[in-house]
Formats: structure tokens, sequence, C-alpha cells
């Protein structure tokens, strides 16, 4: 069986969502031994945004050669992704939604004919066989009953884009409110880090 780590964070050993993805991966490691991990740190080796160029590559331009070790690269984070079992995703809150690391992946992930795909009925997702944990880190709160609900972009996006790719039962460990003050920032934590020790085996 096969995980993917991902790690999104720009704040390096101070970062909330990095702590609790490792705990997630540890306890799934403790519960499964033989588990292969391939680990991706997005913000120490960050993937280039999407440019013209890269679309009409897509569509069957040809490619400048200049952009040979980006597509390159695209392919090599398409098939981490295809092989892997389980997904493991740090993901904090960057103004309201992902960070832009974060985004280019997912941009790289969510391929036409590779993890969705349209037919005369609408899109369709060709990865739901996948468990996808996602480690989430908010600053402040913004669960529904909250005045802050509207804009919450980080859980709710993340939500619809790996259900269109076919997975609708993500799985989320939250640490909201760490800005709110050291309190604060200590209970967020130690739940979520409760939450990753109880999680399901895979």
């Amino acid at each position: 069986m096969k995980l993917l780590h991902i790690d999104s964070s720009v704040l390096g050993p101070h970062s909330v969502s990095r702590q609790v993805s490792a705990a997630i991966v540890d306890r799934l490691r403790q519960a499964t031994p033989s588990l292969e991990v391939v680990y991706r740190d997005l913000a120490e080796t960050p993937l280039a945004h999407l440019s013209g160029s890269h679309l009409a590559a897509a569509q069957g331009a040809p490619a400048p050669a200049e952009l040979g070790p980006d597509l390159a690269a695209s392919e090599t984070v398409l098939n981490e992704f295809l092989d892997a079992d389980i997904v493991v995703i740090g993901a904090p809150m960057y103004n309201f939604t992902i960070p832009s690391q974060l985004k280019a992946w997912i941009d790289r992930v969510l391929v036409k004919g590779k993890t969705f795909k349209y037919d005369a009925s609408g899109p369709e997702g060709l990865v739901g066989d996948k468990r996808v944990i996602v480690a989430i880190s908010r600053g402040g709160h913004y669960g529904a009953e909250t005045p802050y609900a509207a804009g919450e972009h980080l859980e709710t996006y993340l939500r619809w884009v790996f259900g269109f790719m076919g997975i609708t039962s993500l799985e989320f460990i939250s640490a909201d409110g760490v800005n709110l003050g050291p309190e604060h920032r200590e209970k967020a934590v130690a739940g979520a880090l409760q939450a990753a020790t109880g999680l399901q085996a895979a």
C-alpha cells in the first residue's frame, strides 16, 4: 500500500498543518508498517504555476524545449498521485484559501482523461478509490455558525476539487483558532493531534 504525503505550509518547523500531517502519517505507519510513503514538500520544492505554454502543450501544441523539465515534473507529480492508495495533505489557510503552492500541485493532478473525464451526462471522477486525509490549520473560526463562514475557501474548495475527481469521503482534521492566542493555539493543536492518533487504520 502506498501513501503520498504532501505539505504546503511555508512556515517550516513552526507550521501547525505540518505537525498534524506528520502525526497522521505516523499513525498510519504504525498501523501498517509495510506502508510505502512518498513525501513531497511544495514549499521546499515548489511547482511552477500554469502558463499559456503549459495549456497549449496539454492541448497538443509543440512544447518549447525550456518547458521540458517542467512537463516531466508534471508527469512525476501526477503519477505519484495516481499510484497512491492514501493521500495525506497539510493545508493551512492563507488569506481564506489554500496556499498557492498547493494550488499549483492541484493544477498538475486535476487532469482531464487522468483524474476526471466528461461524457454526455457531464463530468465523472476517475480516482474515487483513494483515501484522502487533510490536516487543516486556520487562524480563526469559520464554522457554519460563525460570522466568518462565508470566507471559508479552504475546506470547501478541497471538498469540491477532490469530489470532482470522484473522492467524496474526505477526512479532515482541523486546528482552528491558532492565531487567537497561545492558549487557543495549544488547545487547537492538541485536539488535532489527538484526532490524528485516533484515525482508523488503512
